[in-house]
């Protein structure tokens, strides 16, 4: 599998190659440098005075200061005169490097579409960040087990937890806990213990004779942790209609 390229890389590669492109025509211009050096000889003395210039401006295509009154452009403003220098080969090599940058990005972003704008290059971090969160917290819920779990009382976790109470347990367990099919919730007396690892076990392991399933196969040990937290929150609290007592009587400290 292909890892995509970025906005910033496709930049990063187009910058690239204009600095090859820029990188040959220094070396090509170097070269017409040492090759005119050799045929100085017999030049007039324009011509001298062109050959003779530094290496910076002829790369500049600059001409020296002595030719500048052969460069005066007609117009004058406030004494002020300009001279007819044009612009340098090697700008203009790249200014049309980027209209051809431009037009390959234009082709690659706008009409074949198989670029990245930046707005669906977001949406696939964020995806791909949800997929390792969700991969993480499989390898976080395992360490979860019935003789570590304890009961949790933040907020999120008992909301997520009667969330999947309504979802997975009302049916049976009604929605106040009150019993129906399943056992009441809310008294004292507990068919397989009425502890936080009981009955997480009790959850995690089914009650296959009883018509309770097990519920490990669905849901991961974190979540059940969040459901056993949430029936902590139903004991004493009498509900109508509350199924009769069944079970053992089990004493909290």
């Amino acid at each position: 599998m292909t890892a995509s390229l970025t906005t910033f890389e496709v930049f990063l590669l187009f910058a690239l190659i204009l600095m090859c492109i820029l990188l040959i025509f220094i070396t090509f211009s170097i070269f017409q440098t040492v090759q005119a050096i050799k045929k100085s000889k017999g030049l007039s003395e324009e011509e001298l005075i062109l050959e003779n210039r530094t290496l910076w401006q002829k790369l500049l295509s600059l001409k020296p200061i002595s030719m500048d009154k052969d460069m005066m452009m007609e117009h004058k403003y406030d004494g002020i005169a300009e001279l007819d220098n044009p612009t340098p080969p090697w700008f203009m090599y790249l200014f049309y490097s980027t209209i051809a940058f431009a037009f390959v990005y234009l082709i690659i972003f706008h009409v074949s579409g198989n670029g990245k704008i930046m707005e669906k290059e977001y949406a696939k971090e964020i995806a791909d960040a949800n997929i390792i969160h969700e991969e993480y917290m499989k390898k976080f819920a395992n360490s979860v087990n019935e003789n570590n779990v304890v009961a949790l009382n933040d907020a999120k976790s008992l909301e997520d937890g009667k969330a999947l109470y309504m979802q997975n347990c009302v049916a049976c367990h009604g929605a106040e806990g009150q019993g129906g099919v399943g056992p009441n919730l809310t008294d004292a007396y507990w068919l397989h213990g009425g502890s936080v690892k009981e009955i997480f076990h009790t959850i995690n392991e089914g009650v296959p004779e009883k018509g309770m399933i097990s519920w490990k196969k669905s849901l991961n040990p974190i979540q059940i942790q969040h459901v056993v937290s949430f029936l902590e929150k139903f004991k004493g609290t009498k509900p109508a209609n509350a199924k009769e007592a069944q079970g053992e009587l089990v004493v909290t400290k």
